[in-house]
């Protein structure tokens, strides 16, 4: 039996897949199996896996489309390692990822744990601004900058693994997407588990490769915060409102320019203020102005979208009672 079983839901990327098993094979630490969820893709990966069946030791499974919460449940239940790993499928797992994971669990009682996700060296400048954004507390990026989490950690599904028996008990992910990794680290706390972030248990996350694709991304990510508040409300907190406070108020000047330009001249020299603390930072974090700039353009790109999609699925929730 494997230590680690590493499940990854895949739908329609093929190219995506050979990169993070042509990562894989580079592990130091290879107490591992790989299973490759086919979510119903018309665009299949499996003369990819096949290529890789003489490097890693992989399973192939082809099934109708679910949703990524369910194929991972599927991945799971076709699992033998002691431990289940979730990855996404753009992402790049450094060499020294399983290595960091067993060394850490060897002296913390952990039953799920997540990492954090970084930009590598080989990123596109679009995609190392999209990283920035998503990982910069300037943007409520939070635990994905690799900060320590207040309260108990919610692992989230790009990077994270669990014990089998945490599977076993919770049932896995009840939500087919939208927010379905949220829900399920809020369901594995409450089941009494055991949560902890790796801080060296990074991934390369590729996310999107340009803006309009990292539009939708996020305006898909601000639904799901609102999906997640018809199981538990208390997790709609004030930070989440943030994006659409910061649309709201931008649109808001826009107007007031030409209505009661001295008003409207006064918000937009505020959100002035908060582009150059933007770009400040992220030329301090990325040491590249260019990326800097185009990490302030993804910063605005990530907000307005993630607000105006908590906005529109909020006031849907609404309309519905």
């Amino acid at each position: 039996m494997p230590k680690f079983s590493i499940i990854v839901p895949v739908f329609n990327r093929p190219s995506e897949v050979d990169e993070l098993l042509q990562s894989l094979t580079k592990q130091t630490f290879k107490d591992f199996e790989v299973l490759i969820v086919e979510d119903g893709s018309t665009l299949r990966c499996h003369q990819i896996v096949e290529s890789y069946q003489s490097k890693l030791s992989i399973r192939y499974f082809f099934k109708d489309n679910s949703g990524q919460g369910f194929s991972r449940n599927y991945g799971f239940e076709r699992a033998g390692g002691e431990w289940l790993v979730v990855f996404d499928s753009d992402c790049l797992i450094p060499p020294e990822y399983f290595k960091a994971v067993n060394d850490h669990l060897a002296s913390h009682k952990l039953d799920a744990y997540g990492g954090p996700d970084r930009a590598a060296k080989d990123f596109t400048l679009v995609q190392k601004a999209i990283s920035y954004s998503m990982t910069s507390f300037f943007t409520t990026g939070g635990i994905r900058g690799g900060k320590k989490h207040v309260g108990a950690f919610h692992p989230r599904s790009f990077n994270m693994g669990i014990r089998k028996e945490v599977f076993e008990k919770t049932g896995g992910y009840i939500l087919p997407k939208k927010g379905e990794d949220i829900e399920f680290s809020i369901r594995i706390i409450e089941n009494g588990f055991e949560t902890g972030l790796i801080p060296d248990a990074y991934v390369y996350h590729k996310r999107r490769t340009n803006f309009i694709q990292f539009f939708k991304q996020l305006h898909f990510f601000g639904t799901a915060r609102i999906n997640v508040f018809r199981f538990y409300q208390r997790e709609l907190k004030l930070v989440h409102f943030f994006p659409s406070i910061f649309l709201l108020g931008l649109l808001t000047s826009s107007f007031l320019y030409f209505t009661y330009p001295s008003i409207g001249k006064t918000i937009l020299f505020a959100y002035g203020i908060y582009s150059a603390i933007l770009l400040l930072d992220a030329v301090i974090k990325t040491r590249n102005i260019f990326v800097a700039i185009l990490a302030v353009v993804a910063s605005f790109v990530q907000l307005v979208a993630y607000g105006l999609g908590l906005m529109k699925e909020g006031f849907t929730y609404l309309l519905r009672g």
